[in-house]
């Protein structure tokens, strides 16, 4: 394998330019003080982990992980996520605080990805975590606030589609009952969005025309609030009712919220069915394919940690809105170029320090006196150098 060239990155990886690093600074400042108004505490966690706690416990799948030894040969990851390495704080440093515990964050993740993919192996993500209340109110806050910080992040349209992943199991269980593995063929084709392959696999299935077309029904349980009465029709299952009662408070709580009308509820929608066990959401912006907010219920995640407490949350791709969505319009704050002398020197560096104490950008440069080379002086050979102090809000000259 040829050594790689000095300005080569690993795929998946990329670099920040100044105008982007400011952007995305931006993002991450005004999502996270809007979830500081709604009560959440920012919380950071080490970027590396034990494979066996963190690692195994992570929504991520084990082949999308970075895994690599210390040097005690113990397996370690680099976090493919904030929730499970949350859930860990929660269960230990932060076990004798009350519940609820509201706990936000913007930090870089990592997943391995295959090459011609064309994935991000590390990016970005602004969410939250909301400990200790299974409550329909908790998961309705946990939508609304996600609606709210793609605000504050700029995006105008778009759109949360909600479901439950109670509905789809108290609804397969009642059609094929002890058939686990047809169950998750069937989960699969919804989690891939693959619609064909969900009626293909029904039709493979060979069932009676009445349970196919309860499995087929859940395709058109797409839209507002009168879902909820479809969906009580299509199941007597359990499992299935209570689940579309919770989650039809939900909705009742966003409508307090005055937030209803960017939701939809989808019942197809079921998120990593592995990982959550109730609500789960997805948030898409009009300029965007991909999802731009994912979330929901993870009841069973801290128990891995020996603390039996109900989760739910939501996470931002911070990157996706950074490429995708337009930017406001706003002129770039020019930097003060105070230029002087070196008998002016100690003048020129105490009057930068004092507008820089105001909150003014300054940037210092000593002019040429004869026997030193100056800044000025190397740019003047540069194409383009009688537009250099276009770059400037102001130059003081100290002579």
């Amino acid at each position: 394998m040829s050594k790689p060239k000095g300005f080569e990155k690993p795929a998946g990886v990329r670099d920040y330019l100044p105008h982007a690093v400011s952007r995305l600074r931006q993002i991450e400042s005004r999502v996270l003080q809007c979830m500081e108004r709604w009560g959440y505490r920012q919380i950071m966690t080490p970027t590396i982990e034990f494979y066996d706690t963190v690692g195994v416990s992570s929504s991520t799948s084990d082949q999308k992980l970075f895994k690599l030894l210390n040097n005690r040969g113990t397996t370690m990851v680099l976090r493919s996520d904030m929730t499970a390495p949350i859930a860990r704080v929660v269960s230990s440093l932060l076990k004798e605080e009350a519940l609820p515990i509201r706990l936000s964050y913007h930090a870089n993740v990592f997943r391995a990805i295959e090459e011609e993919a064309g994935r991000e192996a590390e990016f970005y993500q602004t969410g939250v975590e909301l400990v200790g209340d299974d409550s329909p109110e908790a998961d309705a806050e946990v939508v609304a606030l996600a609606i709210e910080s793609l605000r504050a992040a700029g995006v105008k349209t778009f759109k949360m589609a909600m479901g439950h992943m109670g509905f789809l199991n108290g609804l397969l269980e009642e059609v094929l009952p002890d058939r686990p593995g047809d169950q998750e063929s069937l989960k699969r084709d919804l989690l891939n969005r693959d619609y064909v392959g969900y009626r293909s696999t029904i039709q493979a299935l060979q069932l009676p025309p009445q349970e196919a077309a309860k499995l087929e029904g859940i395709l058109r349980l797409r839209g507002g609030r009168e879902v909820c009465t479809e969906a009580r029709e299509l199941s007597l299952n359990p499992l299935a009712r209570a689940s579309i009662e919770h989650l039809c408070k939900v909705w009742e709580v966003l409508e307090a919220y005055n937030a209803s009308s960017h939701v939809l509820i989808d019942l197809t929608m079921i998120g990593d069915f592995s990982y959550y066990t109730g609500m789960t959401f997805e948030g898409y912006a009009a300029e965007i394919g991909s999802p731009v907010a994912s979330g929901g219920r993870y009841n069973k995640l801290l128990q891995q940690f020996g603390r039996s407490v109900p989760a739910t949350g939501f996470a931002l791709k911070t990157n996706r809105i950074l490429d995708g969505v337009d930017a406001e319009d706003s002129e770039a704050v020019k930097p003060v170029l105070i230029q002087y002398t070196l008998q002016h020197r100690k003048e020129g560096l105490a009057k930068a320090s004092a507008l820089r104490e105001s909150g003014r950008i300054v940037i210092t440069s000593m002019m040429g006196d004869g026997e030193h080379g100056s800044l000025q002086d190397a740019r003047n050979d540069v194409p383009g150098a009688s537009l250099l102090h276009q770059g400037y809000d102001e130059i003081i000259t100290l002579q």
